[in-house]
């Protein structure tokens, strides 16, 4: 059966390549959907992405189980306002620096995209490496490859296409509930997740609902919606056409090599015909996994994949022409037939991005030890003993490390003041608590000289380091100023 003959099933169609330039690739001109029945890619991009995915998954599947002084290496609970990030425990106070990482993260998309392109869709995306590398798999194995699968999509309800398609549902099914519990390992944790399982639904009705909402929302993206996440709904597609230029990198055909393009003939001279290499075999078009023509230009639905090089590579080694008509270029590269060069503009996009990766790693890690705050209670006021001021504060101090603190608490400015917590300096903090109390505060009565006078409160650690001071009010008696 040859891969341009036109099928209608139950799932959409496939057509022929020459009509996809004039829609959507996974849509006919009526708004139909066409059904995508990629081919099985294979060839040295292909492997690298293997690779590539397997160390993604394992990163994805690993990460809750990791913990770092007893702290998740990363969880994202909103709901008990819990935040750890790469062990570090994050609060409310610190959302600041989030919003900056995010800020720093659009930006460092922005000049990704300019400069490479779509390499991110077809090589880190979620949805491409579960698509691509689990679900598609399992489909391959069960269905087989592009024709048997259009086969099989055409032929009736019989018992092989039943026992296929509902081994391959219940298998994807099981599939999206367990990404469903990764999924919530990092907002939870895996022991509550593990906790919720062995409790039962009856015991967590709302958590047990959710997993289910989510089950089916990964079953319907996986299942059935597939590419249409790329080419219709995620804003990064869209936005890929305001950013790249000219100098972008992406995978783009080589027209002026390929063209005209024209089916193979054994021991023809095609240059003194005046045939491009390019032999029409189509077999980039049916292994795109977004039903498009890469040889149309670039288009909207490309998510840089690579199947279509690898698929075209092969093709030329098999009919002795040289690889590459379909590879990562500019398109500068492609019209003027020049080598590609990492221009200037590409130097500096990435040093910029090494930059924003320094800076977002710098706010990760570089924030404060401590936080304190020292508020005098509402109506609180000042008493004088011995010659001595005295105001009382209530103190929070919240330890964001991953260490038990022994802290200090000193006057910083002015000189002379004294901090007692019961009787002594020292507030011991335990690793991601915090702790509240009530202290002293002292001077010596000809040191105010004014009703409130500005001080410094500092928190050192036991070696005598600054690790976070507040400023406030100390209050005293009034005195007239002459």
């Amino acid at each position: 059966m040859s891969e341009d003959t036109k099928y209608s099933g139950g799932q959409g169609q496939v057509v022929s390549p020459e009509t996809f330039r004039d829609s959507v690739g996974t849509m006919d001109q009526s708004g139909k959907r066409k059904w995508v029945y990629p081919r099985k890619p294979r060839g040295r991009y292909t492997n690298y992405r293997y690779l590539v995915s397997i160390i993604l998954l394992a990163i994805y599947f690993g990460i809750p189980f990791i913990e770092i002084n007893g702290n998740p290496l990363l969880l994202i609970n909103v709901l008990d306002r819990e935040f750890y990030i790469a062990g570090k425990p994050f609060y409310p106070q610190d959302f600041f620096i989030l919003a900056l990482g995010a800020i720093a993260s659009i930006v460092f998309i922005l000049l990704f995209t300019v400069v490479f392109g779509r390499i991110f869709c077809g090589w880190i995306c979620p949805q491409t490496i579960f698509l691509e590398m689990i679900f598609r798999k399992v489909e391959y194995a069960i269905e087989g490859d592009r024709n048997k699968q259009i086969r099989l999509d055409n032929q009736a309800w019989d018992s092989e296409k039943i026992w296929k398609r509902g081994l391959k549902w219940t298998i994807f099914a099981l599939i999206s509930v367990i990404i469903t519990h990764f999924m919530f390992m990092y907002i939870v944790g895996y022991r509550r997740v593990f906790e919720i399982m062995q409790e039962g639904p009856f015991a967590n009705p709302s958590n047990f609902l959710v997993m289910i909402l989510f089950t089916g929302a990964f079953y319907f993206v996986f299942a059935w919606f597939r590419e249409q996440v790329c080419t219709l709904v995620c804003p990064y597609g869209r936005l890929q056409g305001v950013l790249i230029d000219k100098q972008t990198i992406n995978v783009f055909y080589d027209f002026k090599r390929g063209e005209n393009r024209s089916k193979w003939r054994k021991g023809e001279d095609r240059k003194a015909a005046g045939k491009g290499d390019c032999i029409a075999c189509n077999q980039c078009v049916v292994v795109c996994p977004t039903g498009i023509d890469i040889r149309d230009g670039q288009q909207l639905e490309c998510v840089n994949c690579t199947a279509c090089i690898d698929a075209c590579d092969e093709v030329m080694v098999k009919v002795g022409l040289p690889t590459g008509l379909i590879r990562y270029a500019t398109e500068d590269e492609i019209e003027q037939q020049k080598p590609f060069v990492f221009s200037n503009k590409m130097k500096a996009y990435t040093l910029v991005l090494a930059l924003l990766v320094g800076f977002l790693g710098f706010l990760l890690y570089n924030r404060g030890e401590m936080e304190a705050k020292f508020i005098k209670p509402v109506g609180s006021s000042f008493i004088i003993r011995d010659g001595r001021i005295y105001n009382t504060y209530n103190y929070t101090l919240l330890n964001k490390t991953n260490d038990k603190k022994a802290v200090t608490l000193k006057i910083t400015n002015p000189d002379h003041g004294i901090v007692s917590a019961n009787g002594t300096q020292t507030v011991v903090v335990d690793k991601d608590k915090m702790t509240k109390g009530s202290v002293s505060v002292s001077f010596p009565e000809n040191e105010i000289t004014r009703a409130k006078q500005n001080i410094t409160i500092g928190i050192y650690d036991p070696e005598g380091k600054l690790i976070d001071e507040y400023d406030t009010y100390f209050e005293g008696p009034f005195k007239l100023q002459f």
